[in-house]
C-alpha cells in the first residue's frame, strides 16, 4: 500500500503555465483568488486530502457501506468523522456562491480540490460531487424560497444532494422513466416510483439528503419533453430551517458492486406509504433541460475522477517499481537483481502512466478554465468564446480521461505483475473503481455521440476550427523552439492532418447517421488525443521558456518537457490509426444479426 501525496508541483505549473490563472483571478468577483492565496490554500487542501481522508480508501474498499434492517445507511468506519471535519474545515464550499455561505473561488479551483479528494479516496468523495450537482440545479433553476431553503446547509456540507434518473427499465433513455408527481392543493407534489443506482441516496454522514428526483406529472407528453424536476429531502424541512418528520423515502437495497464500495449505491423507493412530498423545480415538462445543468458539470468531474484514480495508481506504482527486485538489468553487475524500475518495458509503462496523467490534468484545467471565463467575463464576446470552448471540452474531459483512466490503472496492476492480481497490494482496487467512469453521467459512446452530433456542428463546425486553428498555430511556435522540439512539431502536424480529414469525413456524412455514428467513438479518442498532445506541446514549452529564463527547479521543469515528448512523439501517433474506424461506415456492424453474431 502507498500513502497519497498530492501532487502540486504539477497542479500549480498547470494552473499558472498551462491554464492562465492569473487572469482567472483578474476577472470580476475573483478579487481574493489570487494566485499566492490559492497556492496556500491547495496546499492545506493537499493535506487535509492526505492525511484525514487518503487512509480511509481502503478500509472504505474492504468494509463497504451497509444498509440496516430498519432502511438506514452506515457508512465504513471513519467515513463519517472525516466528513464532519471535511465540512468543519469548509472545503465543499470553495468553489460556490458567496451569497450562501460558499468561498466564491473560481471553478478551477473547486476542480483541483476534486482532484485531491478523489485521489485520497474517490468513493468518499461522491458525497461532495453529488452534492454539487444538486447545487447546481437549483442554484440555476430554483426559486428563491428553494435556494434559501436548502443552498446555504449544502453548500457547507452539512446536506447531502443525490441525482435520480435512472429506474430500472430506463438507463441512458430516460425520457422511458415511469415515476409520477401528483400535484397536492397546497402546491406541493406527491412522488412515487423506484429510482435505482443513486450514489449516496442513503448514509450516516450528514443530517439531511436533498434529493432531486426526475418524474412526469398527470398528462405530460412521453420522453423526455414530459419529464419534471422535483426536491425532495429525506427530512421534511420547517419553515424556520429545522427539520421536520422523515418523508416517504426508503432505501430498498445497496448495490454489490465492482468498486467504490464504500459509496453507497442505492435503489429508493418513493411512495411507499402516502408519498414522499416534494416542490418543483421551475416549470413541468422542463426537467431534462434542468438535469443536464447537473449533468454537464458532472461530467468534467468524473473525467477529474479518471485523472484522480490515475495519478493514486501511478504513485503506487512508482513506488513499487523502485522497490521490487527481479531480473538483471542491461549493464547490472552480475549475480544481482535489479529494481524493475531499471528494465525499459517498466520504464516505458511508468512514463505512460505520467503523461497520461499529465495530459489529463492539463485538458480537465484548461476545460474549468473555460468554465470560469464562460461565466464570469466581463466581455460577452469573450464569454461566449470559452462556453462554445467549455461544450467542445467536456465530452473529451469525460470520456478520454476516463478511458485512460481504466489503462492507467491497469498498467498499475501489470506493473505490479502478480502481486497486482493480488487483492492486498490493493492495486487492483484503483482499477475497480475506475472501470465505472466510463459509464457515469452518460457513457463514452454518448460523449461521442455529443462530440459527433452536437458539437461538431456548432456554429456551422466554426468552433472545431477554431480548435484546430490553435494546434496549427502552435506548430509555428514549436519550429522556433529549436530541434529538441522537432519530433514533437511533427507528430502534432502529422496528428492534426488526420483530425482534418476524419472531420472532414464526419461532417460530409452527417446526413447519414449511422456511418457518423458508427465512427463516433474512434473519432473522440483520435480527437481528445490531438487536443492532448496540444496541451502538452504547450506545456513543454513554457518549462523550455522557464528553463531558458533560469527560473523554477531545473530538474521538475525538464520532467515536463520529456513527458510531453514521449507522450506526443510515442503516445499520439497511435491515435492516427483509427482513421481506418472512422471513416469506414456503419455497414459492417449490420452485416451481423444477433443469430450471426452468436455463430
Amino acid at each position: 500500500m502507498t500513502d497519497y501525496v498530492a501532487p502540486l508541483r504539477d497542479i500549480q505549473f498547470v494552473l499558472e503555465h498551462s491554464s492562465d490563472f492569473a487572469a482567472i483571478a483578474a476577472l470580476p468577483g475573483f478579487e481574493h483568488a489570487d494566485p499566492s492565496t490559492v497556492a496556500d490554500l491547495l496546499a492545506e487542501a493537499g493535506r487535509f486530502m492526505a492525511e484525514t481522508v487518503g487512509p480511509l480508501n481502503v478500509v472504505g474498499d474492504h468494509v463497504g457501506s451497509v444498509r440496516n434492517a430498519d432502511g438506514s445507511v452506515t457508512t465504513p468506519p471513519g467515513f463519517k468523522e472525516a466528513y464532519a471535519q471535511y465540512v468543519a474545515a469548509g472545503w465543499g464550499a470553495v468553489p460556490f456562491d458567496e451569497g450562501f455561505g460558499g468561498g466564491g473561488f473560481p471553478w478551477i479551483v473547486g476542480i483541483a480540490l476534486q482532484e485531491m479528494l478523489n485521489s485520497a479516496s474517490m468513493a468518499f468523495a461522491m458525497a461532495p460531487l453529488l452534492t454539487q450537482g444538486a447545487i447546481d440545479a437549483i442554484e440555476h433553476h430554483g426559486s428563491e424560497a428553494q435556494k434559501l431553503q436548502f443552498l446555504p446547509r449544502m453548500i457547507t456540507g452539512e446536506w447531502t444532494g443525490s441525482m435520480n434518473l435512472t429506474e430500472p427499465q430506463a438507463g441512458s433513455d430516460v425520457g422511458a422513466l415511469r415515476t409520477k408527481a401528483v400535484p397536492q392543493a397546497d402546491g406541493t407534489y406527491r412522488i412515487s416510483g423506484t429510482k435505482i443506482f443513486i450514489t449516496f441516496g442513503d448514509h450516516d454522514m450528514a443530517e439531511n439528503i436533498v434529493h432531486l428526483v426526475l418524474a412526469r406529472t398527470p398528462g405530460a407528453p412521453p420522453g423526455t419533453k414530459g419529464i419534471s424536476l422535483f426536491i425532495v429531502p429525506k427530512f421534511l424541512v420547517n419553515d424556520d430551517g429545522s427539520l421536520g418528520g422523515h418523508n416517504d423515502v426508503t432505501c430498498v437495497s445497496i448495490e454489490h458492486k465492482m468498486g467504490i464500495k464504500a459509496s453507497p449505491t442505492c435503489v429508493l423507493a418513493f411512495g411507499e406509504g402516502d408519498g414522499a412530498i416534494g416542490s418543483l423545480v421551475g416549470e413541468e415538462n422542463r426537467g431534462m433541460a434542468y438535469m443536464f445543468t447537473m449533468m454537464n458539470q458532472a461530467r468534467l468531474s468524473v473525467g477529474i475522477e479518471g485523472l484522480a484514480l490515475g495519478e493514486r495508481a501511478y504513485q503506487q506504482a512508482l513506488v513499487y517499481a523502485q522497490q521490487r527486485l527481479q531480473g538483471r538489468a542491461v549493464g547490472a553487475p552480475a549475480g544481482e537483481s535489479s529494481p524493475i524500475i531499471d528494465h525499459a518495458d517498466v520504464r516505458r509503462m511508468l512514463l505512460t502512466m505520467k503523461a497520461l496523467n499529465e495530459a489529463m490534468r492539463r485538458l480537465c484545467y484548461w476545460n474549468a478554465e473555460a468554465l470560469d471565463v464562460a461565466r464570469h467575463h466581463p466581455d460577452a464576446d469573450a464569454r461566449e468564446q470559452a462556453d462554445e470552448l467549455a461544450a467542445l471540452l467536456t465530452p473529451l474531459s469525460k470520456a478520454w480521461c476516463t478511458d485512460m483512466a481504466v489503462e492507467v490503472t491497469s498498467l498499475n496492476v501489470q506493473i505490479h505483475g502478480g502481486m497486482g492480481f493480488i487483492e492486498e497490494t490493493g492495486a487492483s482496487q484503483h482499477y475497480r473503481d475506475a472501470r465505472i467512469t466510463p459509464i457515469y453521467e452518460g457513457t463514452n459512446g454518448i460523449q461521442a455521440m455529443d462530440l459527433v452530433g452536437r458539437k461538431l456542428p456548432m456554429r456551422g463546425g466554426g468552433v472545431v476550427q477554431d480548435h484546430l486553428k490553435r494546434v496549427a498555430a502552435l506548430y509555428v511556435e514549436l519550429s522556433a523552439a529549436g530541434s529538441e522540439f522537432d519530433g514533437t512539431r511533427r507528430a502534432l502536424a502529422d496528428s492534426l492532418g488526420v483530425v482534418q480529414e476524419a472531420t472532414k469525413w464526419i461532417t460530409e456524412h452527417s446526413a447519414a447517421p449511422n456511418d457518423a455514428l458508427a465512427g463516433a467513438t474512434p473519432y473522440l479518442r483520435l480527437f481528445a488525443n490531438l487536443t492532448a498532445g496540444y496541451l502538452m506541446a504547450r506545456s513543454a514549452l513554457a518549462a523550455k521558456k522557464l528553463l531558458d529564463d533560469g527560473g523554477g527547479d531545473a530538474e521538475f521543469l525538464r520532467s515536463k518537457i520529456v513527458t510531453a515528448r514521449f507522450f506526443c512523439e510515442q503516445l499520439m501517433p497511435a491515435g492516427n490509426g483509427l482513421l481506418g474506424a472512422i471513416t469506414a461506415g456503419a455497414g459492417v456492424l449490420f452485416e451481423l444479426d444477433a443469430a450471426g453474431l452468436a455463430r
